[in-house]
């Protein structure tokens, strides 16, 4: 295999993993849709955020292969924001399991 069909090989497997990403990222908006369908009100589910923070680090990994500091930057900033969402829900959770007493 030459460099240049290694580096065409590489080159689409990383559009792929770009792809994925998008997709990752596409289903928080689709989760949240269905949500708010259901309630009939403006939700946000849990899963919103677990698709946000996954959708994220996949792009995240793109951005950084493609050495775009304006995406990384954008990514690495919304990681802070989902991973906070995430720990708040989880936060919230443990004080709703106990009990006074």
């Amino acid at each position: 295999m030459t460099h240049s069909a290694a580096a065409s090989a590489s080159d689409i497997l990383w559009l792929g993993v770009g792809f994925v990403g998008q997709t990752l990222f596409f289903m928080r908006f689709f989760v949240q849709w269905m949500a708010s369908e259901r309630a009939r009100r403006s939700v946000i589910p849990q899963a919103f955020w677990y698709f946000s923070l996954a959708g994220g680090l996949v792009l995240l990994a793109y951005a950084i292969r493609r050495a775009d500091p304006v995406f990384i930057i954008g990514q690495a900033t919304g990681l802070l924001i989902y991973g906070r969402n995430l720990y708040f829900i989880a936060g919230r959770s443990q004080s709703d399991g106990k009990t006074a007493g």
